[in-house]
């Protein structure tokens, strides 16, 4: 028994000090999140609990390492965070501005009362390489260009596959539309799934905005959704104005009844969907809504098919949309490129798009241009509205 004892004690002796001595290391991220007009939030994860802060200098040609920078730091109620996900929340930002961000991460070793062991600090480099740049959203922008993905369930070579088939230099921004993984049991789904990928082709530099699917509400971190992804909004529905466009991102919930036995009990989304439709009553009367020329609802399933989830969307959405002058609503969920025509599904034009297919809109004068697009480049519908 001694000997037991003495080999369970050397166990836990290495395990903490491997504990000790590892390294910390910025291992996500950083992405941007919650970009409007004068603000943003930047997110990352490092591996080991830290305090996190940004520091920002306008894109002036002057070297980062000219001057002392602001900092802004990952902290809530005046403490700063010590943990692994970081969330900073930077405002009073000018509209379409772009700055220069660095992140930083120092590893705290032991806290005990008020005091505090710090280990190493790391950073993104802006010795070697060129800072990281992003750029704050303008309603009097004159032009607007985004991709969208859905239903990658994972598939990080799928996205890249489909995102290469976009000019991302001339490409605004990102909308990922659901069910981007199949179950959000974990943070190694998230980012090996889609997000480290995202982060080495786009999002650290371009907006991504999610709107979330019914698979990312199923999972042992389901509940954890908006520590990694629009962190800094009331809600994970949201409304955002990007030049001659007012985008709505509405949050389709399950498919199935609350009561189904898949989901054990733990769903409200018939009361989380009602909740959401007193919301877009509201935010459909508010001047930046109204005067945009141009009006698009993404929502993750369609109102469609039969469910009760999708039936929901159509009973509870879809009238307050009719009359809110929306242009096209875009959605995804079931894998299988579609196309609605006003006065089908609803007052507008209804675009489903296929998982194996990228999206691509480019609004410009008084014209929308959509294209669905296939892995082998072949294009699978258009829609052209004009005002």
């Amino acid at each position: 028994m001694k000997r037991i004892l003495a080999a369970l004690m050397l166990v836990l002796a290495c395990g903490f000090m491997h504990a000790q001595n590892e390294n910390i290391g910025i291992i996500h991220g950083p992405y941007l999140q919650n970009v409007n007009s004068d603000e943003v939030t930047i997110v990352w994860v490092s591996n080991l609990p830290s305090l996190g802060w940004v520091e920002l200098a306008p894109d002036d040609g002057t070297h980062f390492y000219g001057k002392e920078r602001p900092k802004f730091y990952d902290s809530r109620h005046g403490i700063k965070n010590q943990g692994r996900i970081h969330r900073v929340r930077i405002k009073g930002l000018d509209p379409g501005t772009t700055y220069r961000y660095r992140v930083y991460s120092t590893q705290i070793k032991e806290h005990v009362g008020h005091i505090i062991n710090y280990g190493p600090t790391v950073a993104t480099d802006v010795y070697r390489k060129a800072p990281l740049k992003f750029r704050t959203l303008d309603r009097e922008q004159k032009e607007v260009s985004f991709a969208m993905i859905n239903d990658i369930h994972g598939d990080a070579g799928r996205m890249e596959s489909l995102l290469k088939l976009c000019d991302m230099d001339k490409t605004d921004m990102v909308l990922f539309v659901g069910d981007m993984v199949s179950q959000f049991n974990n943070e190694g789904q998230i980012f090996d799934g889609f997000m480290d990928k995202a982060v080495e082709m786009f999002a650290s530099e371009k907006p991504m905005f999610y709107t979330r699917g019914n698979h990312e509400t199923r999972g042992e971190i389901a509940y954890d959704f908006q520590d990694y992804f629009s962190p800094s909004q009331d809600h994970i529905y949201y409304m955002f104005r990007q030049g001659p466009v007012c985008f709505v991102a509405l949050d389709c919930g399950e498919d199935k009844p609350d009561s189904d036995i898949e989901y054990s009990g733990a769903n409200v989304y018939s009361e989380y969907r009602t909740e959401q439709a007193e919301w877009l009553k509201e935010i459909i009367q508010t001047e930046e809504f109204k005067s945009a020329p141009f009006k698009i609802v993404t929502c993750h399933m369609p109102p469609m098919g039969g469910w009760f989830g999708p039936e929901e969307i159509k009973q509870k959405f879809i009238p307050i949309l009719n009359e809110a002058g929306v242009d096209v609503m875009l959605c995804g969920h079931t894998h299988r490129h579609s196309f609605h025509k006003a006065g089908e599904l609803a007052d507008f034009p209804v675009m489903v798009n296929a998982a194996d297919n990228v999206l691509k809109c480019s609004v410009s004068g008084e014209r929308l241009e959509i294209q669905t697009v296939d892995m082998d480049g072949k294009v699978t519908g258009t829609l052209s509205l004009k005002k």
